[in-house]
């Protein structure tokens, strides 16, 4: 997953902190790079096959996080195609794949070439100036070329814990509201999932459509929920969001399957760039 710059402060008044909660850096990112593909990963892969991705395509994967995407559009493309892997820190991506990989900020570099299809997937939620990542993804787009943007909508469906039927969940459903609270803080848009359809619009793109996945519960789930715990753990508990004592019954009953845990709706939307001459659809 891609993250975003720091934003620039000055000495006599401190500006937002645009720092990506979710580093890259952390070991725990490793853990929720896994988590995410095997929830997410055969739905990603359904749209790529619904948009025709096939040997001889040009590929940009923006903020890639975890290889197994990039691997999935390297093995689609073949050798006769192309297939470029970026994130502002590409530490978790295999240098000796068969894509390539670079270091990339989608929110301040330049499009790095051309391509058929350009895909991000929980990147612009997390990006404070979300407009400019966009259109620089839309301008890579060849004529014909595809993107395809998933994110997820946290205000749609905000609980961890759909029942509420004890003392636990309610817990569980206070830390995930404070999870929220430092993403917000953090410059991310809880509501960015669903205007999607109407933003790639908006950019010029036809035959815009979409779609939204919704998993509920499982040991998968767990997984991704403790990863993201651990992760923000020092976040939640500087902001006095949280405490220890809280955390740690949490954790105790996430690892001893006492919760059903959800996600958000992740929403994935698609558009093609025009050719001169077509007739917008969608």
């Amino acid at each position: 997953m891609d993250s975003s710059p720091q934003a620039r402060t000055s000495d006599a008044e401190p500006g937002p902190d645009h720092r990506y909660l979710l580093d890259n850096a952390q070991a725990e990112a490793g853990e929720r790079f896994v988590a995410l593909a095997e929830l997410f990963d055969d739905g990603t892969r359904g749209h790529f096959d619904r948009l025709g991705v096939g040997p001889g395509w040009r590929c940009w994967e923006v903020g890639a996080g975890g290889p197994n995407i990039p691997e999935a559009l390297a093995a689609a493309v073949g050798p006769t195609g192309y297939v470029l892997a970026t994130d502002i820190d590409p530490a978790w991506l295999n240098p000796d794949g068969a894509y390539e990989v670079r270091r990339h900020d989608i929110a301040a570099d330049p499009p790095p070439g051309t391509f058929d299809l350009v895909h991000a997937r929980l990147v612009l939620v997390h990006v404070p100036d979300r407009a400019r990542a966009l259109a620089t993804m839309v301008a890579a787009l060849r004529p014909g070329g595809w993107l395809l943007v998933e994110d997820a909508d946290t205000e749609l469906q905000p609980l961890v814990c759909l029942d509420e039927t004890g003392p636990a969940q309610q817990r569980a459903n206070r830390l995930r509201r404070a999870f929220r609270e430092l993403m917000t803080r953090r410059g991310a848009d809880l509501r960015y999932g669903r205007t999607l359809p109407t933003t790639l619009r908006e950019a010029g793109l036809v035959d815009v459509a979409a779609a939204g996945s919704f998993p509920i519960g499982g040991a998968v789930c767990n997984r991704l929920e403790l990863a993201t715990i651990r992760q923000i753990r020092t976040e939640l508990i500087t902001a006095r969001l949280a405490d220890d004592a809280e955390i740690d019954a949490h954790i105790a009953a996430v690892g001893a399957g006492e919760l059903d845990l959800t996600l958000a709706p992740l929403i994935s939307a698609w558009g093609r760039r025009p050719h001169q001459g077509d007739i917008a659809v969608g």
